[in-house]
């Protein structure tokens, strides 16, 4: 019989159970009496067990069938939960995700499982399994053929991007002579040297465990830079008490290649890597019911034939307008609206619940929070809330990111949160919603917060802003420093997340989906990080303005309003035109300049201004004039002409001209 049919089912409804265990083991940590859970988590592995039979995966159902026992003894109370279980139980599960994910990947599904099968079957027996071994034998399978460092998912894409910028990577393993004496104060020399040389993204052991001295006599650190190894050694070796230097160049395509040798049973690796695009539309698709399981790529076939029905659309309401004939006006009309009814259901099939991102993260912030010695919760709201599923692929590594961020730099350790009056156990918020056509994902905690200051001093120190241009900050704009480019203060370096390097990655991937990220926070209290970002990246709605005898689409999200003022009103502020917008200086931006176009000047004592908004800054656009408000289709100018200024596309219009899109955050930039 040909398995192979069934092979694609297969896999659907192997994550399908995987999630379910996840999920429902989870639940029962928090409730461990609760029999019910038990009951949830043993069917979903009886099914599973059962299907990787059928197939032929031995392996797969070997462990399941073991992982079913400690279940089942579990539901008959012969066996009592407790944290051993737990960490075992999870390592094989991460076990089972990997041999799923590399039949999917076209593999045979065979994996060595003895390690956790034997750790179930002692569990079973009533034997104690030390939760040290099951957790570093989950660290032990990240390692990626390096001496001394593990670099997670997130770490190799900052790694790459240096690299691409002209960067060199380095991993430096230092040697303190064993007579040393102050072996903090060297590192810390040794720091401010390699900080002169570039930027640290990782250091082992973390700087808190070098700080207290939990070192022996070597430590090891990664360096981006664009300074030769020779020199940064040289300059190392003039610190007293430094017996040696160790460093290799790292490769992010030689990581990557070494990595595909290694499986990766690690949950934290699985868990930033968000769903395929087809695994999200299969799993709002489940089979069951009257709901079907449809390939993505057919979706994406029936917008683009919808995207090309909206151009016509707007061409025939243009030759109605035109030639003023009665019924041809009705049908242009009718057929909008029924367009319209069309472009909502398409639109709502490529919606995605940002649960299926979501679900994954309370496994990643649990194992932190344990590797860490910190504890917390993770409270999610608003998971049904929808995106595209363009969106929804791309927004995984961020919040990932942002999570880790907030465990290891928000949350204080316990003793610390008790000394201050916080309650032991932090909270951690992740928050989805709509509002009007955004979606906003909040990151929330109630952790020390961010020190105004300690920005200030290192973005001065840096060169990123003056002195004099601190003093008249808002926070907001404090805050945001640290998502430059290169941007961190000592206090991040760790081998758990890093501001600076990482977050202005963060916040390039967030502005390439169109959307804003904002930082507010409070010392002592806590910090939040909002994203806001578009429902869809296909159409949307757009102002259509001239400028000469040219025309522009400004999208609608981006106007506060259009209005028409004097020139007389006018003014002039530090060399540049400014109005005075309801009480506040908003800057004017004149098009015609910036896109140079050619027109006379006009002696209309009027002027056309569309007033938009970043955050809370605002600018002025000058136009010539007004078209009106219509449905575009957004359409990329290619790889050719990806750095042209505040131009973020195009779209063709109903007379079959090209309007490009203006881009309007690259003129409050």
């Amino acid at each position: 019989m040909d398995m192979n049919q069934y092979l694609e089912i297969f896999i659907d409804e192997s994550k399908e159970h995987l999630q379910v265990l996840n999920e429902q083991l989870l639940h029962l940590e928090k409730n461990p009496t609760d029999l019910g859970i038990v009951d949830e988590i043993f069917r979903a592995a009886h099914t599973l067990k059962g299907m990787s039979a059928t197939m032929g995966y031995t392996d797969l159902a070997n462990l399941t069938h073991v992982m079913e026992n400690i279940l089942d003894g579990i539901r008959q109370q012969r066996i009592t939960v407790t944290a051993d279980i737990f960490d075992v139980v999870f390592q094989a599960v991460d076990d089972l995700e990997v041999i799923v994910d590399s039949i999917a990947s076209g593999g045979d599904g065979q994996r060595d499982v003895s390690s956790s099968i034997a750790k179930l079957e002692q569990l079973e027996k009533g034997e104690n399994v030390p939760v040290e071994s099951a957790v570093s034998e989950l660290a032990a399978t990240i390692e990626i053929d390096h001496p001394q460092t593990k670099y997670d998912e997130y770490e190799r894409t900052i790694i790459e991007q240096s690299e691409e910028q002209g960067f060199s990577c380095l991993e430096m393993t230092i040697s303190l002579r064993p007579d040393c004496l102050l072996k903090t104060a060297r590192v810390y020399m040794v720091f401010e040297v390699l900080e002169q040389c570039g930027e640290v993204i990782k250091s082992v052991p973390t700087v808190d465990q070098l700080e207290e001295e939990q070192f022996d006599s070597s430590f090891t650190v990664t360096l981006i830079t664009k300074e030769p190894l020779e020199d940064i050694k040289s300059k190392i070796m003039k610190i007293s008490e430094i017996e040696s230097i160790e460093a290799i160049a790292i490769d992010s395509n030689k990581m990557i290649n070494e990595e595909q040798k290694v499986t990766e049973p690690i949950s934290e690796e699985k868990i930033k890597k968000p769903l395929t695009n087809e695994e999200s539309e299969k799993q709002q698709t489940r089979a069951g019911g009257k709901t079907i399981r449809v390939n993505i790529e057919r979706l994406d076939i029936l917008m683009n034939l919808f995207e090309e029905l909206v151009i016509d659309r707007g061409r025939l309401e243009q030759i109605s307008q035109e030639i003023q004939h009665a019924e041809l006006a009705e049908t242009v009309e009718r057929m909008t609206r029924i367009s319209g009814d069309l472009q909502n259901i398409i639109l709502n099939m490529r919606m995605v619940p940002v649960d299926t991102v979501f679900n994954r993260f309370p496994r990643m912030v649990r194992q932190l929070a344990r590797d860490l010695n910190k504890q917390l919760e993770l409270e999610i709201i608003g998971a049904e809330t929808e995106l595209d599923r363009t969106v929804i692929d791309e927004i995984g590594d961020p919040i990932v990111h942002l999570l880790r961020n907030a465990i290891d730099h928000g949350i204080e350790s316990p003793d610390v949160r008790k000394a201050n009056g916080k309650p032991e156990k932090g909270t951690i918020q992740l928050k989805a919603y709509h509002s009007g056509n955004h979606v906003f994902i909040e990151i929330e905690d109630d952790g020390a917060g961010i020190n105004r200051q300690k920005v200030i001093d290192k973005a001065v120190a840096n060169g990123v802003i003056t002195a004099g241009e601190a003093v008249h900050m808002t926070d907001r704009e404090v805050f945001d420093l640290i998502m430059t480019s290169g941007f961190s203060t000592a206090q991040s370096i760790s081998d758990v997340s890093g501001r600076g390097v990482g977050l202005d990655v963060v916040k390039a991937t967030i502005q390439s989906l169109g959307g804003i990220i904002s930082i507010d926070s409070e010392e002592g209290i806590g910090s939040k990080f909002s994203i806001q970002l578009p429902l869809t990246l296909s159409i949307i709605s757009a102002m259509l303005i001239e400028v000469g005898i040219e025309k522009y689409a400004i999208p609608l999200s981006s106007i506060i309003e259009t209005a028409i003022i004097r020139k007389s009103d006018i003014l002039i502020a530090h060399n540049q035109q400014v109005i005075d917008y309801r009480g506040k200086v908003v800057p004017l931006v004149s098009l015609k300049e910036i896109f140079e176009v050619d027109m006379e000047e006009s002696e209309d004592p009027f002027v056309s201004i569309v007033i938009v908004k970043k955050a809370d800054q605002m600018a002025g656009l000058i136009v010539d004039s007004f078209i009106g408000q219509q449905e575009i289709v957004l359409k990329s100018l290619g790889n050719y002409l990806n750095e042209v200024f505040a131009i973020s596309g195009a779209t063709i219009l109903g007379d079959g001209q090209v309007a490009l899109i203006i881009d309007c955050n690259a003129f409050i930039k």
